[in-house]
């Protein structure tokens, strides 16, 4: 089973290669600096984004886990009180 997922991944590659170096068209162009900074910031803007929504999450996934623990404790105190009475 893994020899034909590597063996998969092998073709893949492959032929991303043989297709990159096929088709490409070679482009006699400058770009600007300016340019790649404007780039460079929407990549930045787009991982704080994407790190700010999992923190969100996270802390909305820790607090229901909270919950869930505070009322199974709570459960198991109120039937710990019951059998001692």
């Amino acid at each position: 089973m893994r020899r034909k997922k590597g063996l998969a991944v092998l073709k893949f590659m492959y032929f991303f290669t043989c297709f990159f170096f096929l088709l490409s068209n070679h482009a006699h162009a400058y770009i600007d600096p300016s340019a790649v900074t404007y780039v460079i910031q929407a990549v930045a803007g787009v991982c704080i984004a994407v790190g700010a929504a999992c923190t969100v999450y996270r802390h909305k996934i820790a607090k229901f886990f909270r919950k869930m623990k505070k009322k199974h404790s709570k459960k198991q105190h109120n039937k710990e009180k019951e059998s001692d009475e």
